[in-house]
């Protein structure tokens, strides 16, 4: 598969490793990068709700709901690749926090003493393409659809479509989610891991969230695309662990790039750098061929292969593409039935996916 290029409205600066690896920074003009982590939140009737979603449920109420939202991914793909992971990190996020119901996509109100999810400080590095993606989706499905399809399968949808636009596995979404009532900024903190959590800590997490570790490591494939600000990773450089000394487990010839355009202090904070140095904008398994190498992005990235509890699967990953692929569609499919609701009673069927009906 054939790289994408950025828009112009991106400026590239990039250099050749010895070894051939590529690694793209960009200065992000009035728009912010991809945020570092996965996670999920399950609700105790979380299960139950699950068996009331089905691949076909818009089979007759909305037949074309599949390629309408396609028409929009691919077009959105074609002219700005960068909604790919802008969105599928939407889709993670939405999940994280009230399960994957469409919360996140809710617009604060003005004077409201609580903000909505998306304005939660983690959040506010949320890409506006994963946003637009939503929104041109959900115009195209109303205009044939009215009132029938919720924006939390349209964005389940999209991210999939994404993630086989950028070379991943293609497979089936379960739809019949009903879009949330609730969107509270005050929520997202706790439920969002950190880029230098321990493995310990992210397992916790996951487990307590209905994941396995196999789960929590084929998810954090989705790093394959995307970015992530200097301030997430720039402790690693300079002062890892407060030691004053950058992180061991970093690639000399990575720590030096990265050095070059995330300064200790001063830098410019729209910086961001390639989760995957060496196919940033493919959906494949080098992101944990990478952490063999020491090329992990994040801490919590390379962590998981210093750990003997996830880097089996690391290793199988790195090794086979079709396992990753098997094992992330299984995961991403468990994590999309995370808390969805179901009817008037839990939720709603909003026409504009930025306000409450």
């Amino acid at each position: 598969m054939s790289v994408p290029q950025y828009s112009a409205s991106f400026s590239f600066f990039s250099f050749q490793f010895p070894s051939c690896l590529f690694l793209f920074f960009i200065i992000i003009v009035a728009a912010t990068s991809s945020s570092p982590c996965l996670a999920n939140v399950v609700t105790n009737n979380g299960t139950r709700r699950h068996r009331q979603l089905s691949v076909d449920y818009y089979a007759k109420t909305c037949p074309s709901l599949e390629q309408l939202v396609g028409s929009v991914t691919t077009q959105q793909f074609k002219e700005s690749p960068v909604s790919g992971p802008a969105t599928i990190n939407l889709f993670f996020h939405d999940c994280f926090v009230e399960g994957c119901d469409g919360s996140i996509l809710i617009a604060s109100k003005q004077g409201s003493k609580e903000l909505a999810e998306k304005d939660a400080e983690v959040n506010r590095e949320l890409r506006v393409e994963g946003f637009e993606t939503v929104r041109k989706a959900k115009e195209a499905v109303e205009r044939k659809c009215p009132g029938v399809v919720s924006c939390a399968d349209i964005l389940a949808i999209a991210a999939r479509d994404y993630v086989h636009l950028a070379g991943g596995p293609y497979y089936q979404v379960k739809k019949g989610r009903w879009d949330g009532m609730i969107s509270m900024a005050s929520r997202v903190e706790p439920n969002i891991p950190h880029a230098n959590d321990t493995v310990d800590q992210l397992i916790k997490l996951f487990n307590t969230k209905g994941l396995t570790i196999q789960d929590m490591v084929a998810l954090s494939g989705a790093h394959s695309i995307g970015f992530a600000h200097c301030k997430h990773f720039v402790t690693r450089l300079y002062n890892y662990k407060g030691k004053g000394q950058p992180d061991p487990n970093v690639d000399p010839k990575l720590l030096n790039a990265l050095r070059m355009y995330c300064p200790n202090y001063g830098g410019n904070m729209d910086i961001v750098a390639p989760f995957d140095a060496t196919t940033p904008f493919v959906f494949d398994q080098a992101y944990y061929v990478n952490l063999q190498k020491k090329m992990g992005l994040l801490a919590s990235d390379q962590a998981l292969v210093l750990d003997p509890r996830t880097k089996p699967f690391v290793q199988e990953f790195a090794n086979d593409k079709n396992k990753f692929f098997q094992a992330f569609a299984a995961a991403i499919d468990r994590l999309s039935l995370v808390g969805v609701k179901r009817g008037k009673k839990h939720g709603e069927k909003r026409r504009d996916c930025s306000m409450h009906s």
